[in-house]
């Protein structure tokens, strides 16, 4: 799932349409349109994807709340890999995590993986 279709679903399961969900937060409805359908990225700032998640009712250290900001972060980073969909890069997160699950993943070891990654996008 994609940000915009997360947005869109916590706002249908608010039980608000698109108008009156801007109207009650002072939202630009158009904007908000944009958002779900993706033609508009998340923001950026955190003050402004805490103040969307709080007129969603989604609670800071909640499961929504974590996959709200990561949906965010994800878009962000499948923007800066120009031959990556967003969906693409979601797919294959749990690959990663899953291969350096039940390892013995050292600070150091993350750090030395952080490297290796960083020379990589170098070249």
């Amino acid at each position: 799932m994609e940000f915009g279709d997360y947005f869109k679903e916590l706002r249908i399961r608010s039980k608000m349409t698109l108008r009156h969900f801007c109207e009650v937060n002072g939202f630009d409805p158009g904007n908000i349109s944009k958002i779900e359908r993706g033609i508009l990225p998340p923001p950026h700032s955190e003050e402004k994807l805490n103040l969307y998640a709080a007129a969603l009712g989604v609670k800071p250290g909640d499961d929504e709340y974590l996959t709200f900001f990561d949906l965010a972060k994800t878009y962000r980073m499948a923007a800066n890999i120009p031959a990556i969909s967003q969906t693409e890069l979601l797919n294959m997160l749990p690959v990663l995590f899953r291969t350096v699950d039940n390892k013995d993943i050292t600070p150091e070891k993350l750090e030395r993986i952080i490297e290796l990654i960083k020379e990589e996008t170098k070249k």
